[in-house]
């Protein structure tokens, strides 16, 4: 099956998100880091301008790609629910650790910053969304900036999804023929930002659509 489906399957959050995310990501991680090495524009934007000295995570740094965005006068930690991204980011000597997005294992406002690249759509309720976004705003201090991207229903690319389907299994090929079925919840325009509104102590500073993702920058108050 080499096409995205409605997900209509009938187990829990968390066992979904074990067995058709972080199981999957294990098993595709060298043949998915293979695929992203180019910094997308915005996130590039927004790491660049902030001020040299800051410090930040990348919440779900799978390869470690914008870990190495800018180096030498600002610093990034990097987590990520796959040992085998982890592993992989080590091996390109960036600070990387296994977590969940959902516990992260840091101090509240320890960080300047933090960013989460096409993430928060693998979490398969609005509640643990939520929780993923204010575990984001949880470590990153007052002042301080959060960038978020998740996967918009309405893209304009090449793939092309059922506006009435916002649940479901994306297929992911491996060069051999194996074929894992990815969860993804597919935002609609305005409820990422709607979330962030939702959850308060926060200031959207921008929001906009870019490759295929919805995205925020968000202002902790």
């Amino acid at each position: 099956m080499r096409e995205p489906v409605a997900d209509t399957l009938e187990i829990s959050s968390t066992a979904k998100e074990e067995q058709y995310v972080h199981a999957v990501y294990n098993e595709i991680a060298t043949h998915f880091s293979d695929t992203r090495f180019k910094p997308w524009p915005v996130i590039e934007r927004y790491l660049l301008a902030l001020p040299a000295g800051s410090l930040g995570a990348d919440i779900g740094c799978g390869n470690g790609k914008y870990l190495g965005v800018r180096t030498g006068d600002i610093f990034m930690m990097g987590t990520d629910r796959s040992s085998s991204l982890v592993e992989i980011c080590r091996s390109r000597n960036h600070e990387c650790l296994i977590s969940d997005g959902l516990d992260l294992p840091y101090r509240n406002g320890c960080f300047d910053f933090a960013i989460s690249i096409a993430v928060i759509h693998h979490f398969s309720t609005k509640e643990r969304r939520m929780d993923a976004v204010r575990e984001l705003l949880r470590i990153v201090r007052t002042g301080g900036t959060v960038l978020v991207f998740v996967w918009a229903l309405e893209q304009k690319g090449r793939r092309k999804f059922d506006e009435n389907t916002q649940d479901v299994l994306v297929p992911w090929a491996k060069p051999n023929g194996d074929v894992y079925q990815r969860y993804y919840h597919l935002f609609r325009d305005g409820e990422l930002s709607s979330l962030f509104s939702e959850i308060g102590g926060c200031e959207i500073e921008e929001a906009g659509y870019d490759r295929d993702n919805w995205f925020v920058i968000a202002r902790k108050l």
